[in-house]
């Protein structure tokens, strides 16, 4: 029975992993959408040469949702998450 339990409770922490990843997405596109809308222009009616002309475009859109979109965010966000649940639970007793 142990086991089973320790499966949900993982489960359920992938579940939040993934709505804490989707969450540093959505931060990451809000913050770095004039580098987006920049690339975007560039990109706009061009097939393969895009690849190279907008090439610091692309570079620099990397590197903003870079910031945004690392492990060292996904941590701190999960710390955020524990502490909310941590103090809930407190409020609960």
């Amino acid at each position: 029975m142990g086991y089973v339990q320790e499966a949900r409770e993982n489960h359920v922490k992938k579940k939040v992993e993934e709505a804490l990843r989707s969450k540093m997405k959505q931060k990451a596109l809000k913050e770095c959408d004039h580098y987006a809308a920049k690339y975007a222009e560039c990109a706009m009616g061009r097939t393969l040469s895009v690849v190279w002309h907008c090439r610091q475009q692309a570079k620099e859109l990397n590197q903003c949702l870079h910031q945004y979109t690392n492990d060292s965010v996904l941590e701190e966000l999960k710390k955020n998450y524990m502490l909310e649940q941590d103090s809930k639970e407190g409020n609960k007793i």
